[in-house]
């Protein structure tokens, strides 16, 4: 029964799209890697708790094949922006690791230096 487990899961892993502006950060590597740990000895591997492994798996299928999206569907029109107003491509790429960096490299210049910049800046002649 365990091999039947494991190959859903196994299953779920190969449809589950990975999100390469992400690396390390990506809902797929963490289920995988989840899954490779929990199934240490693929389908040989003994489950201590059946149901919650059955739990799991019909959780992460609703969400790999967007059941909840499609159950809840709204016009066209509403699914092209989130909850922050934004389309989907500008949450693509605010969530980029890239602009993480940015944000990131941005925040360790401190507000000293940034107001240090804004008032010894050239300024225009009279």
């Amino acid at each position: 029964m365990s091999a039947a487990r494991y190959r859903n899961f196994f299953k779920l892993c190969e449809a589950w799209p990975t999100d390469p502006t992400k690396p390390g950060r990506d809902l797929a590597a963490v289920v995988r890697q989840r899954v490779a740990e929990a199934f240490k000895m693929g389908e040989n591997t003994q489950i201590a708790d059946t149901v919650k492994c059955d739990r799991d798996y019909e959780s992460l299928h609703r969400l790999a094949s967007d059941f909840h999206r499609n159950k809840y569907n709204e016009s066209t029109a509403r699914r092209t922006l989130g909850a922050t107003g934004l389309s989907l491509e500008e949450c693509r790429a605010v969530m980029a690791s890239e602009s993480l960096e940015e944000l990131k490299q941005e925040e360790a210049t401190g507000l000293f230096k940034k107001l240090k910049q804004t008032f010894t800046a050239e300024r225009p002649k009279l």
